[in-house]
């Protein structure tokens, strides 16, 4: 059994590494990173990440990721075949037509379980000439086992957010509910995950296992097999009003509880089959519910990334840069300048010019207490020692972002761009 199963899973890599999706997701998220970059650089005039560091990291991760789903999808069983394939997809393409993040297992398995209660309600609707194949179909679908793999998946999509979510967010500048611009983080991460599931045969060529998985074992007449399937795991988030650690650590305890719910949900619908219905829908609710609580909650909060009375609110500080070195975080405030009061760039720059040389700064920390830092400057390090500021009126440009982004949007490249703010000076 262990040699059968050694070879099915050679077989499955080498179809893996000529699977065209699996290298279209590659190329996908390679862009986006590209285009998130080209905005930061846009706004900043500096590289704040690197495009084959984070794409070295998104590969790690996302192996991980891939092998930890596969072993826990091995003890439950993935009900995968070929019917509940081309159903997933079909559900799946026609759902990105109105919002491209319906491109989620969880919409696509939450609607296969309200179609399959519905089939089952209809009498006689399996002699239908017309909808005869997708009873032929639903019958080599085990509904409650893709709720299980939306569920793990999420799981997974839940400790990368954790551990990965804020090394790749972007600060940038948005318009506020009073038309000022204001900072704020663009997080987002995109993982492509290789899954090696054992998938039940029909028909004989499979192998037998030593156990019994949960899901799919009544369809695995002729055993099982493995099958590779490539998956993109993907996290948006804005936020103006936390640190993107703070915000990446609640977006990942949500998420935790969803892939929990959904995972105990299929069980449930597993053992006790009139909770199908309610557990597709659930998977389908809960999840529109987690994106409406994040926006909502967001805005029920002031903005962080705005300068205030005290100082200039620092937005970012750039990797390796001389800010980085003296401890200098996101959300501070500078204070002083080598002994000056600053309130405005204006007097940040002539501040720095007050000792070319040198630079001695009083920050206000996250806690509230001022800190003391200084450094002798160097040439070739940057104007303003790696902190990048919140904006001020005279920011000339801001994220343009649409809520209802369809696959046509998305082709057409108009999400996430920069609009020039109106009255803005020319840089």
């Amino acid at each position: 059994m262990a040699w059968t199963l050694l070879t099915g899973l050679g077989e499955a890599v080498l179809r893996l590494l000529i699977h065209p999706f699996f290298y279209l997701g590659l190329v996908l998220i390679l862009l986006q990173y590209r285009r998130q970059i080209q905005l930061e650089r846009k706004l900043f005039h500096v590289r704040l990440h690197y495009l084959f560091i984070e794409a070295w990291h998104l590969l790690l991760w996302g192996t991980a990721a891939g092998l930890g789903v596969s072993l826990v999808m091995g003890l439950l069983g993935a009900a995968v075949t070929a019917e509940a394939v081309l159903l997933l997809w079909g559900i799946s393409l026609v759902l990105i037509l109105f919002r491209i993040r319906f491109l989620c297992m969880a919409y696509a398995a939450g609607i296969l379980g309200v179609v399959r209660c519905i089939l089952d309600w209809v009498p006689g609707g399996s002699g239908s000439e017309a909808f005869g194949w997708l009873y032929r179909w639903m019958d080599r679908v085990d509904v409650p086992g893709l709720l299980a793999l939306a569920g793990v998946l999420h799981l997974a999509e839940a400790l990368l957010v954790r551990t990965q979510g804020s090394r790749s967010a972007s600060p940038l500048f948005y318009d506020s509910k009073r038309g000022k611009p204001v900072g704020g983080y663009h997080m987002y991460g995109f993982w492509p995950l290789a899954l090696f599931l054992l998938v039940p045969v029909s028909g004989g060529g499979g192998f037998e296992l030593p156990w019994s998985p949960v899901f799919g074992s009544e369809l695995a007449t002729g055993g099982w097999t493995v099958m590779a399937m490539p998956v993109v795991l993907g996290f948006t988030e804005r936020t103006l009003s936390r640190l993107p650690k703070e915000k990446a650590r609640r977006s990942a305890g949500f998420l935790m509880a969803y892939a929990l719910a959904v995972t105990g949900m299929a069980l449930l619908a597993h053992w006790v089959a009139v909770l199908l219905l309610p557990a597709a829908l659930l998977t389908i609710a809960l999840h529109e519910l987690l994106i409406w609580f994040s926006g909502w909650e967001e805005s029920k909060r002031a903005p962080l990334f705005v300068h205030g009375l005290q100082g200039l609110k620092i937005l970012a500080v750039l990797p390796g840069s001389p800010a980085a070195e003296l401890g200098i975080e996101a959300g501070e405030t500078i204070e002083k300048i080598n002994g000056v009061r600053v309130r405005t760039r204006e007097e940040l720059h002539g501040a720095f010019q007050i000792n070319p040389a040198f630079c001695r700064m009083e920050i206000l920390n996250l806690e509230g207490q001022t800190k003391f830092v200084s450094r002798a400057v160097f040439a070739g390090d940057h104007h303003q020692l790696g902190v990048l500021l919140c904006p001020d009126d005279d920011a000339r440009y801001i994220v343009e972002e649409r809520r209802r982004v369809s696959l046509l949007s998305v082709l057409l490249q108009a999400f996430g761009g920069l609009q020039e703010k109106k009255g803005s000076k020319s840089a």
